[in-house]
């Protein structure tokens, strides 16, 4: 008696994934606040912050022409000085996700990817000096120094899987992102504040923007670094708040040739 062949299966065909690639303008709508963590900050984590001496205790709390500068990301080369981490902007529009239909968090983060580590941003810094509340039990006041972009604007480069998501869902996603998220400190997700709010933009579609974006393309890397190294004050509060910083600093130093 003939026995029975079992059946074949049919051979499994998976396809790869496709991946597209778009490159889109941020065009701030709100001011950026940076809000990089200082180098002396970083070091502090990595061996731990030892006691303060005597003579730490008397010196002024702050510096705040250093922590204007610790408080920017920059880049060693490329058409600007001053740039954000690409994770950053990823993580704006996996936030907006969650306010858009279609899409979820989890999909944004898996399905979306950024080619560059960090976006190059054109604008002008100002230093800043605002009134924080520390994250500690108490929300103790302290003064905070931060680079302040008045107007500002970017290049980002985003890469995605097809067909499951297309250029079209990718500037709404990151559209979304600039109204509800933004990027940066004080920033429109936290909800206190509303800055580094954006405007999505490609080369075709500038219209009205293009003056400003022209405007803007002129305050690269030379002139962030010139305002780096000759600190313009972003308000009255900030020049006032230098100026009393300035004669402190002038009557500890007399305080101190005095007692020599």
């Amino acid at each position: 008696m003939a026995t029975k062949k079992a059946p074949q299966e049919a051979a499994l065909e998976i396809q790869p994934l496709k991946q597209g690639r778009v490159k889109l303008r941020m065009m701030g709508t709100t001011p950026l606040y940076f809000n990089s963590m200082s180098s002396k900050a970083m070091r502090d984590l990595l061996i731990g912050g030892g006691k303060k001496t005597a003579a730490q205790r008397k010196e002024i709390k702050h510096n705040p022409e250093q922590e204007y500068r610790d408080s920017v990301y920059k880049k060693p080369f490329g058409e600007t000085l001053l740039c954000f981490p690409a994770p950053g902007v990823k993580g704006a529009m996996a936030t907006a996700a969650l306010e858009t239909d279609g899409i979820t968090k989890t999909s944004v983060q898996r399905l979306i990817f950024l080619p560059q580590t960090h976006v190059q941003i054109w604008g002008k810094p100002q230093l800043k000096i605002d009134m924080v509340r520390s994250a500690d039990m108490n929300k103790t006041p302290d003064m905070r120094t931060r680079a302040y972009l008045p107007r500002w604007c970017a290049e980002v480069d985003i890469a995605y899987v097809q067909p499951t998501l297309s250029a079209y869902s990718i500037v709404s996603l990151l559209t979304n992102a600039g109204s509800i998220v933004g990027i940066g400190d004080f920033r429109q997700e936290k909800g206190r504040g509303s800055f580094g709010t954006f405007q999505v933009l490609t080369e075709d579609s500038m219209g009205s923007f293009q003056a400003e974006w022209d405007e803007l393309m002129l305050e690269g890397r030379d002139v962030q670094q010139e305002a780096l190294d000759n600190p313009e004050y972003a308000d009255d509060q900030t020049a006032e708040l230098m100026a009393f910083m300035e004669e402190e600093r002038m009557r500890r130093d007399i305080t101190l040739v005095a007692a020599e």
